[in-house]
C-alpha cells in the first residue's frame, strides 16, 4: 500500500484529479489518498494558498500529485509551484514530452525530455521594486562597481547560477538518461553572453560530464535561441536536454508544442526526499464544473508518479491504454478532436472510463 498526497487544486483540477484517481486505480496498484488542498479557494479561506498541512502531508508520504493550481498574473499571491519547489527543495523539474499517436502534430518523431533546474535563476525570487530604497541603493552599488548606469525607473531581477545546483541537475539528467536507456545529454545556456552566470552553468556541466564518460551517454551543449530553431526543425536529433530555470520553463513549453501541447504534457518536480507530479497546463477557471477538459497530462503524470514509486508494470499499463484511446480518437475531449466542434466528443470522467476500460 503506498501513501500518496493528493492536491485536487482549483478551476478544473478537482474533475482532472478525479479522473485521474480513477485511472490510477483501476491499474489495480493499492493506493491510500490523503487530500489536502491548496489554491484560489483555500486563500479565501484560510489567507494562504498553501497552508502548513500541505507540507506536512507531502513530507510524510514522500510522493504526492496535484491538480493545476491558479496562479494570478502581476498580483496576488506567488505560485503554489515555485512555494512548493522552494519549501521542499525540488530541484528537478522533469517534463517528458513524447508524441502520441491519434494526437494534431506537426512533429511525430518527437520524443525529447526536458530536465530543469528549480531553484535559481531568475526564478528565484530576488527582486528590487521600482523606487524602493533598496532598488536605489543597489543602482547606486552597480553603478560604483560596474560603471554602469541603471534607470531610476526600472525594476530589477538578480540571476544567481551555482556550482552546487548546476552539478546537482546535470547529474539528475545523466542518471535519469541512464536509467531510461536514453543515449544523449544537451545543456542548453547563454554562456556567449552572460559567461559568469551560464558560463558558469556549462563549465559545471561540461565537468559532470566527464564523470559520465563511460556511461555510453553523450553530451553536447547548444546555446539556447540556437537549440529553440534546432527543436523545430529537427527535433529527433535530440533526447535530454537539462537548462536553468528560465530556459527550462520556456524550452518546456515549446516541446510540448511539438507533441500537441499542454493537454498532453506531464510533469514532475523531484527532490532527494520527495517529489511531486503534476500536469503542466493551467486550472482553466472559465470551464470549472463543465466536465470538459482533457485530462490526459494529469493522468500521465501519475504515469511518471507510478514509475517513481517503481510500479513499472502498472504504469506501463496505464500509459499504454491512453495511448490506446489517443490512438483511437473516438472517446476523446473536444481538444482531442480535428474539428473543436465535434460533438462526437466526450466529456473529462467520460474519457476516464474509456482509459480504465482499455487496461481491462
Amino acid at each position: 500500500m503506498h501513501q500518496v498526497t493528493l492536491i485536487p487544486g482549483d478551476g478544473t483540477g478537482p474533475e482532472v484529479s478525479s479522473a485521474m484517481k480513477r485511472c490510477v486505480e483501476a491499474t489495480g496498484v493499492a493506493i491510500e489518498w490523503e487530500v489536502v488542498n491548496a489554491g484560489i479557494d483555500v486563500m479565501q479561506e484560510k489567507g494562504t494558498p498553501l497552508p502548513e498541512e500541505v507540507f506536512e502531508s507531502i513530507r510524510r508520504n514522500k510522493v504526492a500529485i496535484k491538480g493545476p493550481v491558479t496562479t494570478p498574473v502581476g498580483k496576488g499571491f506567488r505560485s503554489v509551484n515555485v512555494a512548493l519547489r522552494k519549501e521542499l527543495d525540488l530541484y528537478a523539474c522533469l517534463r517528458p514530452c513524447k508524441y502520441y499517436e491519434g494526437v494534431r502534430s506537426r512533429y511525430p518523431e518527437s520524443d525529447v525530455v526536458i530536465v530543469r533546474e528549480n531553484t535559481e535563476d531568475l526564478y528565484a525570487g530576488i527582486e528590487f521594486e521600482m523606487g524602493s530604497l533598496e532598488n536605489s541603493k543597489l543602482i547606486d552599488f552597480i553603478e560604483e562597481v560596474e560603471g554602469v548606469h541603471i534607470s531610476d525607473d526600472s525594476g530589477i531581477s538578480i540571476k544567481p547560477i551555482s556550482v552546487a545546483a548546476s552539478a546537482r541537475i546535470v547529474r539528475f539528467a545523466f542518471d535519469y538518461a541512464v536509467e531510461n536507456g536514453r543515449k544523449k545529454v544537451t545543456a542548453v545556456h547563454k554562456a556567449n553572453i552572460m559567461k559568469f552566470s551560464d558560463g558558469l552553468f556549462l563549465r559545471t556541466a561540461q565537468e559532470v560530464a566527464e564523470e559520465y564518460k563511460d556511461s555510453g551517454v553523450e553530451f553536447e551543449d547548444r546555446i539556447v535561441d540556437n537549440m529553440c530553431m534546432q527543436l523545430v526543425q529537427k527535433p529527433e536529433l535530440y533526447d535530454v536536454l537539462v537548462l536553468p530555470n528560465l530556459y527550462g520553463d520556456i524550452l518546456s513549453d515549446l516541446a510540448c508544442g511539438l507533441v500537441g501541447g499542454l493537454g498532453v504534457a506531464p510533469g514532475a518536480n523531484i527532490g532527494d526526499d520527495c517529489a511531486v507530479f503534476e500536469p503542466t497546463h493551467g486550472s482553466a477557471p472559465k470551464y470549472k464544473g463543465q466536465n470538459k477538459v482533457n485530462p490526459t497530462a494529469t493522468i500521465l503524470s501519475a504515469v511518471m508518479m507510478l514509475h517513481y514509486l517503481d510500479e513499472h508494470e502498472a504504469a506501463e499499463k496505464l500509459d499504454n491504454a491512453v495511448a490506446a484511446v489517443l490512438k483511437a480518437g473516438e472517446r476523446v475531449t473536444y481538444d482531442l478532436k480535428p474539428n473543436r466542434d465535434d460533438p462526437t466528443a466526450v466529456g473529462t470522467s467520460e474519457m476516464a472510463d474509456a482509459i480504465c476500460e482499455a487496461m481491462q
